[in-house]
């Protein structure tokens, strides 16, 4: 770096702070008190009195402009604090403070306003960010929610004050930087753990966990009819002096293994949110069933390489593992690769799992070596294969057709449709299940696919 570059950079710092950051403005009463001139020296006009006028209303606002800006503190005398949560759900509400703190203000009174720079995807509720202060510190507040996931840093506030006659303003650039992880809407998976032990609610559905057959003593209840009289407890019987019969639970411990799509087609807008965003919450509900189920969950989420993997673990600590590892995935505009994620699986993956991929009908059917993969991943794995439906599609499908443009799209419609449905036919054929199903229904449906292969024991 030559010594020339480095003055100009000094100097552009220089200018930047000056104009942009740190800078003196007008009120509105030094605005009033200018056009209050003005029309005086309109009304002196007619005496020859204008330059008179001119000079001394001049002089006598140069005075008390530099009066008021003498009175005014010094920048350095700010000091600014936010408080904000560590973590909050997308487009979920929460509240942010700002503390704001001077020194030597204790006799006079100094009105503020602030400016707090937010994330861009970030849309302002509502807001209290001015006032007078006159002890040491005042706290303003405002609401604010994320629109996407991620991590996002709040890093500096722009305050201006003014004070004693209020001419001049004093604008400063005060640094205080939070970050905020932004996670994804976490609301089904809360609803998961609050649920009762053989109740689970899903988006208004009322899921029943199944104790159908299964190899793991549960406990003993009384019998009742339609049970397996070879199941019935003869000595819990004898004792209780009424029949008891045991219950069994399929075994716990299994693994479950979720397979996030990264590519370009889930970035796709789908009613509002992108595919991947809709995937992600499925997928967590699902992993919160299974672990309060007492399997363990592991998770690997690709695009053209793996970006993320969390090998299994139990238990319910083990969730915020999950959650911590992809709250902030993204999309990559490139084609993924299935072949990377199941061979990773088939490397890594000894014992048998149940392996759940979300990902695209497009991903499907136009793969070629994907279905090599899956059959060699059936040899010692069961697998599940999940898909958003296009509503679009749909609608195109039952479109009255009122000239050629709108018969193409429906009879582009109906091929597609078409196709999908011969994939999940083609597909079952081969013992591999594939669902096709409307965003709104994901989540459940994977749960309940999860609980119907958990229930008869093919885990």
């Amino acid at each position: 770096m030559t010594k020339s570059f480095k003055k100009r950079s000094a100097l552009f710092r220089f200018l930047d702070k000056t104009f942009f950051h740190d800078f003196i403005l007008p009120t509105r009463k030094l605005i009033v008190l200018v056009l209050i001139g003005a029309a005086g020296m309109l009304i002196a006009a007619p005496f020859d009195a204008i330059m008179p006028v001119f000079w001394s209303f001049n002089a006598l606002l140069l005075v008390l402009s530099a009066i008021d800006l003498l009175l005014l503190p010094k920048r350095s005398s700010w000091k600014i604090r936010r408080t904000l949560p560590e973590q909050a759900d997308v487009r979920s509400t929460f509240e942010v403070s700002l503390e704001l703190e001077s020194l030597g203000l204790e006799r006079s009174i100094m009105h503020v306003e602030l400016v707090d720079h937010m994330p861009y995807t970030f849309q302002l509720e509502s807001s209290q960010l001015s006032g007078s202060i006159a002890g040491k510190s005042i706290t303003f507040g405002y609401t604010v929610t994320a629109t996407e996931r991620g991590r996002y840093i709040f890093e500096n506030v722009v305050l201006r004050y003014f004070g004693g006659m209020g001419l001049w303003k004093k604008q400063v650039l005060l640094n205080s930087q939070n970050t905020i992880e932004i996670y994804p809407d976490l609301s089904q998976v809360r609803g998961v753990l609050n649920a009762v032990q053989d109740v689970l609610i899903l988006e208004g559905h009322r899921v029943f966990k199944k104790q159908r057959s299964g190899s793991e003593f549960h406990y003993i209840r009384d019998y009742v009819q339609g049970d397996d009289v070879r199941l019935i407890n003869w000595k819990a019987s004898a004792r209780s002096t009424k029949l008891m019969t045991n219950l069994f639970q399929p075994e716990k411990g299994k693994i479950v293994t979720i397979v996030l799509d990264c590519g370009r087609q889930m970035a796709i807008e789908l009613e509002g949110q992108v595919k991947l965003d809709r995937t992600l919450e499925a997928a967590l509900t699902l992993a919160a069933v299974a672990l309060k189920q007492g399997d363990q969950v592991a998770l690997i989420a690709y695009s053209n390489k793996v970006k993320v993997y969390v090998p299994a673990g139990k238990g319910l600590p083990h969730l915020q593992v999950l959650t911590k590892a992809v709250y902030d995935l993204s999309t990559d505009f490139v084609e993924s690769s299935t072949q990377i994620a199941f061979t990773h699986i088939l490397r890594f993956l000894k014992k048998r799992s149940l392996v759940v991929l979300f990902s695209d009908m497009e991903s499907y059917l136009y793969n070629q070596e994907m279905l090599p993969y899956v059959q060699r991943l059936r040899r010692s794995h069961q697998a599940l294969l999940l898909s958003l439906q296009d509503p679009l599609i749909h609608q195109w499908a039952r479109v009255r057709a009122e000239d050629s443009r709108q018969a193409y799209k429906m009879s582009m419609a109906h091929k597609f449709t078409t196709d999908r449905y011969a994939y999940v036919n083609e597909m079952a054929g081969r013992g591999i299940p594939v669902m096709d199903v409307p965003a709104d229904q994901l989540t459940l449906s994977a749960v309940n696919a999860y609980l119907d292969l958990k229930a008869s024991d093919r885990l």
